[in-house]
């Protein structure tokens, strides 16, 4: 894995400056697996199949307190709001920290993130076109 093209795609996903598909396409590329955000240490961590492992900071500007409890209808909305209205990636991250996610891991190749909450719940979503048939 190349730390520095990775850091690269998490400043751009901050930044809005790529589409999540290339940014997607680009980690895969590098060797990406899966990544984890994690909203109480303001971080992303990317790992590899291989063991590598990249961590990146994530820089916000007033971002609120993560949510006590998990609100799954407004964490919906969000997602959804990402990914069929072009909502970008700030908001999403005030919005899913207000519906109570204090993390989320991103499986490239299994196509799906799992979201969690401070009272260990969990929530999975499919990547748009993936479903648990997929294999």
């Amino acid at each position: 894995m190349n730390a520095d093209r990775i850091k690269e795609m998490a400043a751009a996903t901050l930044s809005g400056g790529l589409p999540f598909p290339v940014i997607v396409g680009n980690l895969m590329d590098e060797g990406v697996e899966y990544y984890h955000v994690d909203y109480v240490r303001l971080s992303f961590t990317f790992y590899s199949a291989n063991g590598g492992v990249v961590a990146a900071p994530l820089v916000l500007e007033g971002l609120p307190a993560v949510a006590e409890n998990v609100d799954l209808a407004a964490l919906r909305l969000a997602i959804v709001d990402s990914q069929l209205h072009g909502q970008k990636y700030p908001e999403f991250c005030r919005r899913a920290m207000m519906a109570g996610v204090q993390s989320y891991f991103v499986y490239l190749r299994g196509r799906r993130a799992l979201y969690l909450g401070r009272q260990g719940d969990q929530h999975t979503e499919w990547f748009p076109g993936a479903g648990r048939d997929d294999g």
